[in-house]
């Protein structure tokens, strides 16, 4: 069975009747471009909708369906007054239909007077009054019944959902069992067409929802091995410097056992024909830098070029800074290019990198765009702090005349349990020491109440010539939350401090952004003012205290990553976590890991016990990969079977060409479509 049987389902999403363009860009935000993504938008739960033909005390509290006759409209006259309908049952009671927003017009269209409706939603009371806040308008006949309660955007009902779910559906065909069918038979699990249908009927159907969440993990697994495999079945170069550049090097410290042991694993794998597959997994500090740095010297001592791929400017620029420092004297060059370079400046790279001039070069995604052609790249090394997918790794490849070896960092920690998931298809090395002379970073939990001895506090480390971070959850002020917004913690530091406050944000433009790191760094600056921006890619020794607020909010990994903005240099730095009031006790235990260990990866395994997986790998900053169906506490055990299963087929049909092999096929690019793309499309 071949893959265009899927076709339907990864048509445009506006091939369902109902969407247009207008429609089409809510659906969107949702994350909803294709059938496919609609067919595995799972409702959150259900509400039952009452029949009544009589508005009713009893049913205050109740979802209930009742035609109503609009009599009356009462507008406020600002734009943040409620637009209030007064409406009648056929007996003569009265209820207000409440519209939130200051849209008049759209509750005159939805009901107009003297006029009857099918009124739904959720019978309140406000006073003596009864009310329905936000009610769906029908001017067909409501049955009542069960209903979904799906995942929203502003404009979209669950019933409108529903009904894109119901011909998302009918577009999926039914497809080959691609499950080994003792491990299908041991689980009870429903064929996988059958397991969406159910799910959509019932968010409840445990096997139903176990089966989807296994095709997910199974087609990750098998993805990562076949890449895996591709990588090894095709012969490489084998780079063998002779040390001559890295003996030159002159190194402020010894390097750690850790790092010697991950240098001998590099240059032993480069070493080999077949493509070097590592990812190194180092701890904020541990010197992952200098690992990578020895790695591209390995490549330009045996004529081989370089790539060090960073996933934002603000770092790709910090490394070309941090690496030219280390290489200055050696006979090793090195550029920089980013999607900002253009002209002469552009020009003169891609022809340095196509003549083989340049011997290492740093960017972000650019620097495996069309048009970079290298003359010889022997490695690429990733630093991910995004999820960096199998399918960009194939498109890395595709840069050199053989396939590169292939490094890729990340200062995560990742739970064991969780490493197959991210890379499975991964040699791993581990550095698990920090360099001599870093001092454990100092953490307090306080109260957010005593935020002014916290800015007194901060005033004090100022004069004493330090710098610091002051980190928010949000950037703006918004009426829905109470969280710290940057715009308004900066203004009011700024009121104290004054023009030594500066601040990042998301919605900044790069060379804005970059110009106040740039400040910051310089200590132009005392205090950077930021959202979680920082997170990667800030380097500055001088600055030795952060403070987060509302740090109860931030998962332990994210923490864990801002923290680390602080101990880089010199002496004592300094945590401060802002917590609000009325802890969980979730939140409670993790501050309170924060402020016990700086040890990354016993927070990672912490992160995991207390979140679960699915949140953990659900966090962009994460970098770790991301799945819509499994739950944390199935997810491990998910991961395992799929994973032996994986392997079974593999170790049996490696091209994929038997019955299970062709439906695997299918499993692919249902879940792992762009892999599947670049994978058996020669296949």
């Amino acid at each position: 069975m071949r893959p265009e049987i899927l076709n339907p389902l990864f048509a445009e999403v506006t091939a369902l009747k109902g969407i247009g363009a207008g429609l089409a860009k809510p659906l969107e935000r949702l994350g909803l471009a294709r059938v496919v993504d609609v067919a595995f938008h799972l409702p959150t739960g259900f509400i039952d909708r009452l029949p009544r033909d009589e508005l009713m005390q009893a049913d205050v509290g109740r979802t209930i369906v009742i035609q109503l006759t609009a009599a009356s409209y009462r507008f406020g006259g600002s734009a943040r007054a409620p637009a209030r309908v007064q409406a009648v049952d056929a007996h003569g009671n009265h209820v207000s239909l409440v519209f939130f927003g200051g849209n008049s017009g759209w509750a005159k269209k939805l009901l107009p007077l003297n006029e009857k409706r099918w009124v739904s939603g959720r019978l309140d009371q406000y006073g003596q009054d009864l009310q329905i806040v936000h009610p769906e308008v029908s001017e067909t006949a409501e049955s009542g019944g069960r209903e979904a309660v799906y995942p929203l955007s502003e404009g979209i009902t669950s019933k409108r959902i529903a009904g894109f779910v119901d011909q998302a559906i009918e577009r999926a065909p039914e497809l080959p069992e691609w499950i080994e069918p003792s491990l299908k038979a041991r689980h009870g699990w429903p064929n996988w067409r059958e397991a969406l249908v159910r799910i959509h009927a019932d968010p409840a159907d445990a096997k139903a929802r176990e089966r989807l969440a296994y095709d997910e993990v199974f087609a990750n697994q098998l993805a990562l091995l076949l890449v895996r495999g591709e990588a090894r079945a095709k012969r490489g170069r084998a780079l063998q410097g002779d040390g001559r550049l890295r003996n030159a090097l002159k190194l402020p410290y010894a390097p750690t056992r850790a790092q010697a042991r991950t240098m001998g694993e590099i240059e032993g794998d480069m070493a080999q024909t077949q493509p070097m597959l590592r990812l190194l997994q180092g701890d904020v500090g541990s010197g992952k830098t200098l690992v990578a740095l020895m790695a591209l010297l390995v490549a330009a001592e045996a004529g081989a070029q370089g790539a060090l791929l960073a996933p934002t400017e603000i770092l790709a620029r910090q490394h070309f800074e941090n690496l030219g420092r280390m290489l200055a004297g050696l006979d090793v060059r090195i550029a920089i290019l980013t999607g900002r370079d253009k002209g002469k400046v552009r020009e003169a790279t891609l022809m340095g990198v196509a003549s083989g001039e340049i011997d290492i070069l740093i960017g972000t995604h650019a620097i495996f765009q069309q048009g970079v052609q290298y003359r010889d790249l022997g490695l690429v090394v990733v630093d991910e702090q995004h999820r960096f997918g199998v399918a960009e790794r194939m498109m890395l490849q595709a840069k050199a005349q053989v396939p590169p070896h292939l490094l890729v960092m990340t200062a995560t920690p990742i739970p064991r349990t969780l490493q197959l998931a991210s890379h499975g298809e991964m040699d791993v090395s581990r550095l698990d020491e920090m360099p001599p002379g870093r001092e454990p970073i100092q953490t307090t939990v306080i109260s957010e109440d005593k935020l002014d001895a916290v800015i007194d506090g901060l005033g004090r480390h100022l004069a004493a010539g330090k710098q610091a971070y002051w980190v928010c959850p949000l950037v703006e002020e918004s009426e829905k939350t109470d969280l710290a917004a940057a715009e308004d913690r900066a203004a009011k530091l700024t009121a104290r401090f004054g023009d030594k406050v500066g601040l990042v944000h998301g919605r900044m433009k790069g060379p804005e952004k970059d110009a106040v790191m740039a400040r910051f760094a310089a200590g132009e600056l005392g205090v950077l003012v930021a959202t979680t921006v920082i997170e990667v890619g800030v380097d500055v020794p001088n600055a030795t205290l952060i403070v987060i607020e509302h740090a109860d909010r931030f998962g332990l990994a994210q923490l864990h990553q801002l923290r680390g903005r602080v101990g880089r240099g010199g002496g004592q730095s300094h945590c401060i976590l802002l917590r609000g009031s009325g802890l969980s006790e979730t939140s409670r235990a993790r501050l309170g890991l924060m402020r016990d260990t700086t040890d990354g990866f016993l927070i990672a395994e912490r992160d995991l016990e207390l979140r679960g997986a699915g949140e953990l790998l659900g966090t962009r900053q994460s970098g770790e990969q991301t799945f819509r169906l499994a739950t944390p506490d199935s997810l491990a055990a998910l991961i395992a079977a799929a994973n032996a299963d994986a392997r079974l087929l593999e170790d049996q049909d490696r091209a994929l060409k038997s019955e299970r092999g062709q439906a695997a096929r299918l499993a692919l690019y249902l879940f792992e479509r762009d892999a599947a793309v670049g994978l058996l499309r020669a296949g």
